[in-house]
C-alpha cells in the first residue's frame, strides 16, 4: 500500500503495518490488509509487534496513532486462517491453539506497556481482536461509518476474550459491556460513542484531523509528565484501595518534579513562557 499523500517518511513493518509521522511527536500505525478489513494473522500480529518495539524505543515520538487501511479498522481474526506462531509447528492442536491466542492477546500488553499514549482512530468495521486492541488504547475516536461489535461469542466461543472483558467493563460499566459481550450485536458510531466507548463520534473525513488535533495537545506537555501519567492512570485502574491508589501518585509527582524539565516548566510558567522541553 503506498502511504496517502499526508504520511511523509513513511515506512513499512513487512507492509503490513504502515509507519509514518503524520505530525512531529507522532507516529501513526495503520494496519494494512484493507482487502481483508485487516483481519489478524500471524504476520500481521507480529509486524504490530514490531512496530510497537520501534516507536516504544523511539524517544522523539511521543503519541501513537493507531488505524486501519481502507473500509474498517480491523474486522478482528481472519477465519481463512491465522497462520503458525514460529517455534509451534510440531506442537499438539490445543498447544498451538494457545500459542495463537497468546501471540494476539499480547498486543493488548503491548499496547498498555509503551511509553506513550495510544489514540485508536476507528474507522468502518471494528470487531473482536480489533475491537479489543482499540479498547486497549488510551484514548479512542470513531467515524461516523463505524460498525463496531465483540463478534466472539458469534463464533461458537466463550465472549470474553484477547482483554475486552476486563477493558470494556471499566470503560462503560458492567451492565452495559456484558450485554454487548453476551450479544454479540454490532453497534454504529453514535451508540459507540453515547455509551463511553469512544470519546468522540465525527465525519469520516474528520477523523484523522481530530485524533491529530488531540495528538497535538498531548504532545505540548512534557514527555516524562505524559510517561509517568500514562503508568499512573494503567496502574490505577487495578489498585485495591483509594490510599494504594494516591500512593503510587504521590511517588511519581515527587520523581516527576527532580526534573530539569519539570524545574523549568515551572519558572517558565510564571514568566509565561512556553517549556521547551528536553526531555532531561
Amino acid at each position: 500500500m503506498t502511504p496517502p499523500a499526508d504520511t511523509p517518511d513513511a515506512t513499512t513493518t513487512g507492509d503490513l503495518v504502515v509507519v509514518d509521522r503524520p505530525a512531529d511527536g507522532v507516529t501513526r500505525l495503520t494496519l494494512n490488509r484493507p482487502d481483508r478489513l485487516n483481519t489478524l494473522t500471524v504476520d500481521l500480529v507480529a509486524a504490530m509487534h514490531e512496530a510497537l518495539d520501534a516507536v516504544d524505543a523511539d524517544h522523539d515520538c511521543r503519541v501513537v496513532i493507531l488505524t486501519g487501511a481502507g473500509r474498517g479498522f480491523c474486522a478482528g481474526l481472519d477465519l481463512n486462517g491465522y497462520g503458525t506462531v514460529p517455534g509451534t509447528e510440531g506442537l499438539g492442536e490445543a498447544q498451538r491453539g494457545m500459542a495463537v491466542q497468546q501471540h494476539i492477546a499480547e498486543v493488548v500488553h503491548h499496547i498498555r506497556a509503551i511509553r506513550q499514549p495510544v489514540i485508536a482512530a476507528i474507522n468502518g468495521a471494528v470487531a473482536g481482536g480489533g475491537l479489543a486492541w482499540a479498547c486497549a488504547s488510551d484514548i479512542r475516536y470513531c467515524a461516523e461509518s463505524t460498525r463496531l461489535g465483540t463478534a466472539f461469542i458469534r463464533l461458537g466461543i466463550s465472549g470474553c476474550d484477547m482483554g475486552l472483558s476486563w477493558t470494556l467493563p471499566r470503560l462503560i460499566g458492567v451492565s452495559r459491556a456484558w450485554e454487548l459481550i453476551y450479544t454479540g450485536r454490532v453497534i454504529d458510531a453514535a451508540e459507540a460513542e453515547r455509551l463511553g466507548i469512544v470519546s468522540r463520534s465525527v465525519a469520516d473525513a474528520d477523523l484523522m484531523p481530530t485524533v491529530l488535533g488531540v495528538a497535538a495537545e498531548i504532545v505540548a506537555n512534557s514527555p516524562f509528565g505524559v510517561w509517568m501519567t500514562k503508568e499512573t492512570l494503567w496502574a490505577n485502574l487495578e489498585t485495591p484501595s483509594l490510599r494504594a491508589g494516591i500512593d503510587i501518585e504521590n511517588r511519581t509527582q515527587i520523581l516527576a518534579s527532580f526534573t530539569d524539565d519539570s524545574r523549568r516548566a515551572m519558572s517558565g510558567f510564571l514568566a509565561g513562557e512556553r517549556p521547551d522541553w528536553q526531555n532531561k
